[in-house]
């Protein structure tokens, strides 16, 4: 596994890679409705391009040396709070599940965490995303909860976790 600094030339790449990893992590969460729109919201080009431009704001691809194929990505900002880096999106295509890259890519993210100076790391996950589940495996624990709303009548259900390293 190699972990690749995302470029404005990556974009496509990524739009693809969430819209492929949310039609399996997603499908029985939310209704094809709301996953067009947040998909079509969050991971429109302009969006992704605005990231980019913010310099605490990485993407980084997570790619297979042995397949040659780009498995998922990892977005996440630094100094989001203070002393805190938020993991905005971590996603893996459903045929890279199993292969520990979930973990490796978060042991990557915690080095970078530290890098920055921070010292915690936060998220949100869909309330019944078993990604949850991983997340606690990893040390990650759920510290509140919400729904946000997020436009056109759609809210996102969430469980607020955080690490402290």
């Amino acid at each position: 596994m190699k972990i690749i600094k995302a470029t404005e030339k990556h974009i496509s790449l990524i739009k693809d890679l969430a819209k492929r990893s949310w039609e399996n992590a997603y499908a029985d969460i939310l209704s094809r409705e709301q996953m067009k729109y947040m998909l079509d919201t969050m991971y429109s080009e302009a969006e992704i391009s605005e990231h980019l431009k913010n310099p605490n704001y990485h993407y980084y691809l997570v790619f297979d040396e042995d397949l040659d194929i780009f498995d998922g990505f990892l977005g996440y900002e630094n100094h989001y709070e203070e002393s805190t880096t938020k993991l905005h999106r971590i996603y893996l295509v459903p045929e890279s599940k199993g292969k520990g890259l979930g973990k490796k890519t978060l042991e990557f993210l915690n080095v970078k965490v530290k890098e920055c100076g921070d010292n915690r790391i936060i998220l949100n996950v869909n309330k019944y995303n078993s990604a949850k589940n991983f997340y606690e495996s990893q040390g990650y624990q759920i510290y509140d909860e919400g729904v946000f709303d997020i436009g056109k009548g759609f809210v996102m259900d969430d469980y607020l976790m955080e690490k402290k390293l």
